[in-house]
């Protein structure tokens, strides 16, 4: 488990990994804030467009001519194993960095933040150990026989958001490596030192030059990444527009992709679900985590005319309770949003609710704190399911609340959306919410709050929440081509 280091302000790495080399970046330098405080953390140099040039050539040398694709399974994995190994020993450095560059409060970021993405690494190694060369056995007409092998698709690019950026980054680059192929890892530059702290771990482990390669850079380093001919995967987290940006840069190559775009999840409550504490906390927790800054956040909660008022009046209760403030206080929830411009779009999204006839049903504005970017926890209601809070994602500790008539009703309300990333389904009656879930269209259906993490289990949406899957075996198939081979056996 994660431990959180005496200083509150970690060491800083400076280092891009280009081709094994920890160098410093070449290009302008720009400043990352520390969200609690709105001081700067620190600084990091970009890469300049020939470093960009030189991670992308060392990464297609070490997949057409490198080891690594070439490697047996089992030595493979061994070589992801290491890089864990080197990850645990730093735990306690990436949860500071954590706290410090995202504002995660502590108490969730070491398991959320950090246990889990090594959770997804040892998981991807454990997968890299294992041969998918599947036989298809014999065919009659003319005598043959068949089996089909799976080969590394060759560079892939992962590009990934501010929020989760270790959990990101291991679903990305952890499934392209246990597939065998190579990998240029391109982080937020809101926050990165996380994420060169990966570079430093690859070089620990002894990981085979362009293998990893880890730069920082801002959008124009990310279109000229997902333009190139010469790349074979680009994987995104992010926003709706700017997957569908990288899907225009790469179709001029027929690049493959592998787009997680967010979401706008529903929670339904049946009739049967007990509205304790307990069960409510449970539900709105989940979207706060983060500061709301989650792509599977339920919230657009759906509840049954007849505990309509109830709900709300336990709600109000709940929030009151909820401390909101210094990441690094144990007993911090809500933490800061990442930067002030973020705080402005999503008190902008309950502005203009009110303004149209929405109110404010419990929590809401900002807390009495003189630095940071926080806002309070609200939840929000009289507002339509078409409105632009109900359908659009905030990407902050914000829910709206609906009324139900009958279970038809709360099924065509959950998949009124673009997106199909997550839903939650709250009952007494587990078998009722698990035929329910046949009904939603979404990737993850999480019944009476789910459980942990799963990184054996396959994470992504339907609709405009992405394309492919990411996490287990269905995320490194995502970086694997399959081959028929045939023999004649006459």
């Amino acid at each position: 488990m994660a431990t959180v280091t005496e200083a509150r302000v970690p060491t800083l790495p400076e280092n891009l990994l280009i081709d094994g080399q920890l160098l410093p970046g070449d290009g302008d330098t720009v400043p990352v804030l520390n969200p609690a405080t709105e001081e700067r953390l620190g600084t990091v140099a970009t890469a300049s467009p020939a470093q960009v040039d030189l991670a992308v050539a060392a990464a297609r040398q070490a997949a057409d001519a490198g080891p690594w694709p070439a490697m047996e399974p089992a030595e493979r994995a061994a070589a992801m194993h290491r890089f864990c190994d080197a990850f645990e020993r730093r735990t306690g450095e990436l949860l500071a960095t954590i706290v410090a560059e995202v504002g995660t409060p502590v108490q969730l970021a070491g398991p959320l933040q950090v246990d889990s993405a090594l959770r997804h690494f040892r998981n991807y190694a454990d997968l890299a150990g294992r041969s998918l060369t599947k036989d298809l056995g014999p065919d009659a007409t003319p005598p043959s026989h068949s089996e089909v092998a799976y080969r590394p698709a060759g560079v892939a690019i992962a590009v990934t958001a501010y929020n989760y950026p270790l959990m990101l980054a291991a679903s990305k680059i952890g499934a392209a490596l246990a597939a065998g192929c190579t990998t240029v890892l391109l982080p937020s530059p809101r926050t990165p030192f996380s994420s060169l702290i990966l570079g430093e771990l690859a070089v620990e482990a002894d990981l085979p030059p362009g293998v990893v390669n880890v730069l920082v850079g801002g959008p124009e380093a990310g279109a000229t990444l997902t333009r190139r001919g010469d790349v074979d995967r680009v994987s995104f987290t992010g926003s709706v527009e700017v997957g569908q940006a990288i899907m225009r840069q790469c179709v001029d190559h027929l690049t493959g992709v592998v787009l997680e775009l967010g979401g706008k999840s529903p929670a339904i409550v049946l009739e049967s679900m007990p509205l304790d504490q307990d069960t409510v906390a449970r539900i709105h927790l989940r979207y706060m985590r983060n500061a709301g800054q989650g792509c599977a956040s339920p919230t657009r909660i759906l509840v049954p005319e007849s505990r309509y008022e109830e709900f709300i009046e336990v709600s109000r209760q709940i929030f009151d309770q909820v401390p909101v403030g210094d990441p690094w206080d144990p007993a911090t929830v809500v933490g800061p949003l990442i930067r002030e411009a973020h705080r402005q779009r999503v008190e902008g999204f309950v502005q203009r609710a009110l303004d149209q006839g929405g109110s404010v049903l419990a929590g809401g504005g900002r807390p009495p704190l003189e630095r940071g970017y926080y806002v309070n926890p609200a939840l929000i209601g009289d507002v339509s399911p078409d409105s632009e809070i109900a359908q659009e994602e905030i990407f902050g500790p914000i829910a709206t609340l609906f009324a139900y008539r009958d279970v038809e009703e709360a099924v065509r309300l959950a998949n009124h959306s673009k997106y199909g990333l997550a839903a939650y389904v709250y009952g007494a009656d587990v078998e009722e919410a698990r035929r329910l879930a046949a009904q939603l269209r979404a990737g993850t259906v999480y019944i009476n709050g789910g459980g942990g993490i799963r990184p054996d289990a396959p994470f992504g949406g339907f609709g405009a929440s992405g394309i492919g899957r990411e996490w287990g075996a269905e995320g490194v198939r995502e970086y694997l081509e399959p081959q028929h081979i045939q023999w004649s056996t006459v």
